[in-house]
């Protein structure tokens, strides 16, 4: 899947505003009916702005992801499976690896292949449950509650903010 730059969708947004400007100036010489089907073009237009605006957002967050965690592969089913965990953390609730296997969608196998990664990066720990010694408790780590908090800080902020997240 192809990336786009800031600068692209700087560019997008920029031709979109062009359109939109050349639009309103042939509004004017336009039919009525044209006139009404301006009108929807530029509420169109807006939505496609609002539309790039969360875009580049959407984009910036996971390159902020990317960092913030480092060497760690933060996306799909294993940053589902550090939702989960953060979330159960609050409500103060140990999960098993089946429960993270199934919530972020992916086979046993292939989640605790994502459990080991974790654990390798130090942001997650397995344990034996010992009430029942066939499950394997996970919970995040001091580090990964910590790094999952700031990262959340950070983006929280640069959102409400309105500021350009940096890395």
């Amino acid at each position: 899947m192809q990336q786009f730059s800031n600068q692209e969708i700087a560019d997008l947004k920029s031709r979109v505003d062009q359109i939109h400007d050349l639009l309103a100036s042939r509004r004017d010489e336009a039919p009525a009916a044209l006139r009404h089907s301006a009108m929807e073009t530029r509420s169109e237009t807006a939505a496609d702005a609002a539309l790039l605006d969360q875009l580049a957002y959407s984009i910036e967050i996971r390159r902020i992801r990317r960092v913030h965690f480092g060497g760690a592969d933060m996306s799909g089913p294993a940053w589902d499976m550090m939702l989960d965990l953060m979330l159960a953390s609050a409500h103060g609730r140990m999960l098993s690896a089946s429960d993270l296997a199934t919530g972020a969608g992916v086979p046993l196998s292939s989640g605790l292949r994502m459990i080991a990664l974790l654990e390798h990066c130090g942001l997650v720990h397995r344990s034996i449950d010992e009430r029942d010694r066939r499950r394997t408790l996970v919970r995040l780590t001091d580090i990964g509650t910590e790094r999952m908090a700031s990262y959340f800080k950070k983006i929280g902020s640069a959102r409400q903010g309105g500021q350009t997240l940096a890395a």
